[in-house]
């Protein structure tokens, strides 16, 4: 067993190994914690910790042909049926390095100078988080460009795809896909302004993962919370926890929200979940969402009577199709006001256009009857 010291040396001694590459053609970004990087403006070894989907969307149909690393369980842990579709359609994603996971502890700075990238690709809560080990990263001769669409904001949404059009030499198609999703936002901001007054739904938000038998997470201003907030609906979350965390039972039985987010995914070994996602039948996730409605005293709430308990995907949520699920909150929660939106097509059109995979799943739906 190495010592701790002993590992340090073993790590500098490789970081040391791999000398600052030397580059035919650089140029200069600046990502979106406004650091200054130097990157090679063709780089065919790209480390890529996050955002699969928009690298894909971005970078276009041949994007994982220069990735070399990936932070693995981010993909196929977090957000399982979604890495089966993609690493079906792209055999390849099969035999990428992993470099762990940044969050849980495991990265591995050894595994990500082996893979010998150009450039890594990272969140900001990755880059945050890694501290230190991310400037031993780049004094090992790895640039980093950080980007941050968990940051939910047009502004980052933008600027991080503009980024990545740059990186890989797909500025049209990046400025294209940056103003579809502008656009498609501004349309839904321009009719939240005209809402009449009271028409602000009360809103619950529960991670569902877990079974009707145990309450996990709700959000407040991030995620989920914080896409409540954009659609000036009331968060009955805000104020009684910071970020995410359990809302009491009792408590939401006595807010008696007005609508229900049952947030759903493809994680693996959760047979009570609500699974939603690439080739997820509709019937189960409507079973798994049924599951809840049997919660003492969720006959009663209004949601439940009025048919309005919904399920949303939650991989989606911080990506550059995160619009359409937007559109289908708003058309939930305001059916008159956004009565011709059609979240569904777009959402199908951003897949037909941008990405491998045939579009098919269930990624937001209602559960039909409510408790009637």
């Amino acid at each position: 067993m190495f010592t701790t010291l002993a590992r340090g040396v073993a790590a500098a001694a490789l970081a040391a190994s791999f000398a600052m590459p030397v580059w035919a053609d650089n140029i200069t970004l600046t990502d979106t914690l406004g650091r200054t990087v130097d990157v090679p403006e063709d780089p065919q070894r790209i480390l890529l910790g996050f955002y699969f989907e928009d690298f894909m969307a971005v970078a276009g149909p041949e994007a994982y042909d220069r990735v070399v690393a990936i932070s693995k369980d981010t993909w196929e842990g977090w957000r399982n049926l979604q890495w089966q579709t993609y690493a079906a359609a792209i055999p390849r994603l099969e035999q990428l390095a992993d470099v762990g996971e940044v969050d849980a502890g495991t990265f591995s700075l050894e595994a990500a100078i082996a893979a010998r990238p150009d450039v890594a690709v990272l969140a900001a809560w990755q880059y945050r988080t890694l501290g230190d080990m991310a400037d031993r990263m780049e004094a090992a001769g790895i640039p980093i460009v950080v980007l941050d669409y968990n940051a939910q904001t047009v502004d980052m949404h933008v600027k991080s795809t503009q980024l990545l059009g740059q990186l890989m030499g797909e500025e049209e198609r990046a400025a294209r896909l940056a103003e579809e999703y502008a656009a498609a936002i501004a349309e839904v901001e321009t009719r939240l302004a005209q809402l009449p007054e009271g028409a602000a739904p009360k809103v619950y938000v529960e991670l569902a993962r877990k079974g009707r038998d145990t309450v996990d997470n709700s959000y407040a201003g991030t995620q989920w919370g914080s896409v409540i907030d954009q659609l000036k609906a009331n968060n009955i979350a805000n104020g009684q926890i910071s970020k995410w965390g359990k809302l009491s039972p009792e408590y939401v039985l006595a807010q008696n929200p007005q609508v229900i987010m049952l947030a759903g995914s493809g994680w693996a070994g959760r047979d009570q979940a609500v699974i939603m996602g690439p080739g997820v039948d509709t019937a189960l996730t409507h079973d798994r969402m049924a599951a809840y409605l049997d919660r003492p005293g969720w006959d009663g709430l209004d949601a439940v009577k009025d048919g309005k308990v919904i399920g949303i995907y939650h991989g989606g949520n911080r990506t550059l199709y995160d619009y359409a699920f937007l559109q289908y909150l708003a058309k939930v929660m305001y059916p008159e006001q956004f009565a011709d939106m059609d979240p569904q097509a777009a959402l199908d059109r951003f897949f037909a256009t941008y990405m491998p995979v045939t579009f098919d799943g269930t990624y937001m739906t209602v559960l039909p009857g409510g408790g009637s």
